[in-house]
């Protein structure tokens, strides 16, 4: 006796299935929530997912799902949608349902709103405070953890100070620093080769640690301008002079987080958070000069830049403060802007 083809129903649970097999419970849980509403707005308009057989599944179902999840926020959208997308992919590889998929995708980028792009976040101050917290190296009567100290004052320094990113900083040889000229040269993203300045205190950070490092750099064997500018000082290395990791350059803005705000305060500032606090500094120091932030960046678009700018207008603040506080003797301290309040 041959079985009865599945339904909607049946079909939506045997993919929610291989969703819970294959990725993380999160986003099983999302899409089995996305599909429940998939199905309220199909009973909605009288398909009864329980009785109506997935053979007859029809592509503009994802056209009426996406007229009504206006309600929901952009990315709840995206999500609820390649859900459902995924259930009609699913139909089509089984052969459960004939699907046009070319025409279902071209429906959902007719209808689906694109989500905002986010404006980059990052805490500036708590940066600041990690800096700080760096500079400050107590004496160690371990040589090795010396080293590690310095070598991470001056990574840290050198991510806040370049713009470069963590895989960039972690590339870096010391031949690729022109100590005279205070900048390297590198091949960045895109295989482009691009020029990064250093400030005097990153430099005279990584002057301190090569100092330290002497000793090891001269055992090595190998000419100096061929070793790695930020070199691993763990037990694995042993006395050679190995480049320090990605993993390792993440591992060392992590722990300086955790010493100098707390374990809590971890995941709050990545090594792509010190690229975000370097272009606000170019802009705030500049005056908002977008395109010197996008050459020093190394921004290929300036609309990548521009994302930074609201974040570097001191003006605005001093502006508004100014309008809505001036004359409010209980606004909050937090409120009053420096040269606006006596």
């Amino acid at each position: 006796m041959s079985q009865s083809p599945p339904t909607v129903a049946q079909s939506i649970d045997a993919y929610l299935e291989t969703v819970s097999l294959s990725r993380s419970p999160n986003t099983a849980r999302t899409y089995r929530q996305g599909l429940r509403a998939f199905q309220r707005t199909l009973r909605k308009a009288g398909i009864e997912p329980a009785r109506h057989p997935a053979s007859e599944a029809a592509e503009d179902w994802i056209a009426r799902f996406a007229g009504g999840l206006k309600a929901r926020s952009p990315a709840t959208e995206r999500l609820y949608l390649t859900a459902a997308s995924g259930w009609f992919e699913y139909l089509a590889a089984e052969r459960l349902a004939e699907v046009n998929l070319a025409r279902l995708h071209s429906l959902i980028r007719q209808r689906a709103r694109r989500p905002g792009q986010r404006l980059p976040q990052f805490p500036r101050t708590a940066i600041e405070d990690v800096l700080a917290h760096a500079a400050r190296i107590p004496p160690s009567a371990d040589p090795a953890d010396r080293l590690r100290r310095l070598r991470d004052r001056a990574f840290l320094l050198t991510l806040a100070d370049t713009g470069l990113r963590v895989h960039e900083a972690c590339r870096l040889r010391r031949g690729d620093v022109d100590w005279d000229e205070a900048h390297a040269l590198l091949i960045g993203k895109g295989n482009r080769q691009a020029v990064v300045r250093f400030s005097r205190r990153s430099l005279r950070a990584l002057r301190d640690y090569l100092r330290a490092r002497a000793a090891l750099d001269g055992q090595a064997g190998r000419a100096l301008s061929a070793l790695p500018l930020f070199a691993r000082h763990d037990r694995g290395a042993g006395k050679r002079v190995r480049p320090i990791s990605t993993v390792t350059g993440r591992a060392i803005v992590h722990q300086a987080v955790a010493a100098a705000l707390g374990p809590e305060a971890v995941g709050t500032i990545t090594p792509h958070s010190f690229r975000h606090y370097f272009v606000t500094a170019v802009l705030r120091g500049s005056g908002g000069n977008l395109k010197l932030a996008q050459e020093l960046a190394r921004h290929r678009n300036i609309s990548v830049t521009q994302r930074y700018a609201h974040l570097s207008d001191d003006e605005l603040d001093r502006g508004y403060h100014e309008i809505f506080d001036s004359s409010d003797p209980e606004a909050p301290a937090g409120s009053r802007v420096p040269g606006v309040h006596g």
